[in-house]
Formats: structure tokens, sequence, C-alpha cells
């Protein structure tokens, strides 16, 4: 069932909102070429994440780009807290600079509880960086570089998606993301 399928929650999210609401102008392609590996970490610490991202990074370092472009890590039984994953992002960046990966690899972050610095908990906007369960998103920079040189204006992206938001509002999201299937 879907509801107890981590993996199938996120597809499902990152159709309907990522790519369902043009979020990510980037991601219906290598979505659509399944050039996107989505990886359900078992890791109940934040040592234990580390290592599996350790992983996923040499993965992707080593993956051919036209099979695996980019990885979405998701990690449901550590870090819900949303502070305590932003503080683990840190060390997320301190991985890749220790791989060397610096410049090579990138990585965003998506949390259930995402909140911008500077908005309140319940702020629309910070739901274009909420996701299902935290997941942290691992980006090749030769992919990212190539995708801002064919976007016309991709600092317009993040206006867009709060326009589009705030345009749906809570009540909207919800229905979005719900399971009516």
């Amino acid at each position: 069932m879907i509801d107890d399928d981590p993996i199938a929650l996120t597809k499902r999210w990152l159709e309907r909102a990522v790519i369902g609401l043009n979020m990510c102008p980037f991601a219906k392609a290598v979505y659509a070429r399944q050039q996107v590996r989505f990886v359900l970490s078992d890791a109940t610490t934040p040592e234990a994440l580390l290592e599996t991202l350790a992983t996923e990074l040499e993965f992707l370092r080593d993956a051919d780009p036209q099979v695996t472009d980019t990885t979405l890590l998701i990690h449901p039984q550590v870090l819900a807290d949303f502070l305590d994953y932003n503080d683990f992002l840190e060390t997320a960046d301190d991985a890749v600079e220790a791989l060397a990966l610096e410049g090579i690899i990138q990585i965003a972050s998506f949390h259930p509880c995402y909140q911008f610095a500077g908005t309140a908990p319940d702020d629309i906007g910070n739901y274009s960086n909420r996701a299902p369960f935290p997941t942290l998103h691992l980006l090749r920079e030769d992919s990212v570089t190539r995708a801002v040189d064919v976007f016309p204006d991709a600092d317009a992206i993040i206006d867009r998606n709060i326009a589009t938001l705030k345009a749906l509002g809570h009540d909207g999201w919800g229905r979005l993301i719900g399971d009516e299937t």
C-alpha cells in the first residue's frame, strides 16, 4: 500500500508537487528518463545516515549520468526534528568535502517541517521544500549548471514557486499531496 511505502510517497510528491506544479523545471526530464535513484535509508542515527550518505555520494560520483543523474536519499527514521536535520546539513556538506566532491555533487534539502529562516512554520512558501520524509537530494553540479544555462531566468523559479503555493494554499496543497487514489 502506498501509505506505507516511503519511496512511493516520495515519488507521488515528486510527480504531483515538484513536477506537477513545475516547482523544479529541471526535474521532469530526468524523472521521465528514469535517471532518478530513490534510496530508502534504514538509518536510525545521524552517524548511520552519514555512512549511507557517503556511500550514495560515491555511488553517484561513479555512476554513468545517463543512467543515474541524481539521487533522493530518503531517511524516515532519523532527523525527524527539523532543527536536528538542519544541523546535519553541515555534516552532509562536510562529507561532500571529505570525499573531494565539492564542485561535483551538491546536496539540496527537503523535510516535512522545512522552514526557511525568517518565516512562520505555517508559511506556505516553506512547502516548496517540504517532502513527505526527511530527504537529501544529491545533484550533479554539471547537471545543475546545464539546466540553469538553458532556463531563461532561473532566479525567478523561487518567486514563481511562492506565487504558485500562495494560489494553491494549504487546503490545495493537502488535496494535491493527499491520496485520492
